[in-house]
């Protein structure tokens, strides 16, 4: 027999990251946070459990990241006038 992976509760969630349950819920919803629905019905109300792989994926995809180089903007010719 396999063994279950262990996995965690939005409200687990909640707490590692300092947010409150509804915001891990809406990334559920939109798609940010991988979980899988648990409920014994498809129908009825959700019970999200979120993989440690999948957690770890969103948070290295939420990582800083380095700012943007510059980019230089070309001087304009003093001569020319733009009518347009």
């Amino acid at each position: 027999m396999i063994a279950p992976l262990p996995a965690l509760r939005p409200r687990e969630v909640a707490e590692r990251l300092v947010v409150r349950v509804d915001v891990v819920l809406a990334w559920i919803k939109r798609g940010e946070l991988r979980a899988c629905n648990v409920a014994q019905r498809a129908g009825g109300r959700p019970r999200w459990r979120i993989l440690e792989s999948d957690l770890q994926t969103f948070l290295a995809s939420r990582a800083a990241q380095p700012p943007a180089p510059a980019v230089r903007r070309r001087k304009r010719d003093c001569k020319i006038v733009e009518y347009f």
